[in-house]
């Protein structure tokens, strides 16, 4: 059984819809990365799946148990084993505590009365390399890097089984990426954790995926594993994405491909297929709305696809 099942998830805003239906799966230990341009529906999905943001449809089942919709009553067992990352290290992190409360905060919202917070603080810092003496400083005393660093911590306190990673590395050095990055890979296999990560940055899902979904405009167009999304993507967005990545091999040779315009409102979302007015191998059979095809485990929403 899948860790977390999320089917047919719909979230509106008024007349927006800002999701119009995601289906994934994740399994234990995985690591699942969600792909798009800014608007495309990434942190919605995240949000609505720890019960941050409303989800009008559809279902988000962890461990089998429903959990859209459900009461506090039925969630709060569920809490500790489901943590989110959010983008802002420093302003998801309270100015006033120090990184020893922030960090040990978890238990006293679970009513874990029996832990020694000194001890536990020590051993959380230990695990994300910070050193211990770090407990008593404020957010305001901490690096972009050691920030992350804590916030992660943070969410490893209550030991979850999934951990719900909103744009990881943003704002970082490229060597401060790579360091957390490790660290990511590092815990899971140590720890067994499975991740939802969203990012816009293409070397990250590289370095720490094992399967990706690509969004637009609230949609998954294609998913796949990683490896094979890499090497050969079949929506044209998809490959644009990826044509537009920087390529750490300095002798491979990419054909770029470039976007035309601007992602569309999703107030006037286009008719047929929601891509075709950027797409640069539309034709007129895009007019139509496509469907989403599985063929061994690929998933693909195109009526255009490529072939190599």
């Amino acid at each position: 059984m899948s860790l977390l099942q999320v089917q047919d998830l719909k979230t509106s805003y008024g007349k927006v819809n800002v999701l119009a239906g995601v289906s994934f799966q994740v399994e234990p230990g995985e690591t699942y990365a969600l792909v798009g341009e800014s608007g495309s529906g990434k942190t919605t999905v995240i949000r609505a799946i720890a019960g941050l943001a409303p989800a009008q449809h559809g279902s988000v089942k962890f461990n089998g148990m429903e959990i859209r919709g459900a009461s506090e009553r039925k969630l709060r067992p569920l809490r500790k084993d489901i943590a989110m990352m959010f983008q802002d290290p420093v302003g998801s992190l309270s100015p006033r505590l120090t990184v020893g409360r922030l960090i040990t905060e978890p238990y006293k919202i679970q009513g874990m009365k029996d832990r020694d917070l000194n001890l536990e603080a020590k051993r959380l810092l230990e695990m994300v390399n910070l050193p211990s003496h770090f407990a008593d400083r404020f957010p305001y005393q901490l690096s972009g890097g050691q920030a992350r660093r804590v916030g992660v911590a943070r969410a490893l306190a209550l030991e979850p089984k999934l951990i719900l990673a909103d744009e990881p590395t943003a704002g970082l050095d490229v060597s401060v990426q790579g360091e957390l990055l490790n660290l990511l890979n590092d815990l899971r296999e140590r720890l067994g954790l499975a991740m939802v990560i969203i990012t816009h940055n293409l070397n990250v899902v590289r370095h720490v995926a094992d399967r990706m979904g690509i969004m637009y405009l609230g949609r998954l167009v294609e998913e796949g594993t990683t490896e094979e999304i890499f090497r050969a993507s079949r929506h044209p967005y998809t490959r644009c994405l990826l044509s537009a990545n920087s390529e750490p091999d300095p002798d491979a040779r990419l054909e770029r491909i470039a976007l035309k315009g601007e992602p569309p409102s999703l107030l006037t979302r286009p008719h047929g297929c929601e891509f075709r007015e950027r797409c640069p191998f539309a034709h007129s059979g895009c007019e139509r709305v496509p469907v989403w095809e599985v063929e061994n485990g690929h998933g693909l929403r195109c009526l255009a696809p490529l072939t190599s």
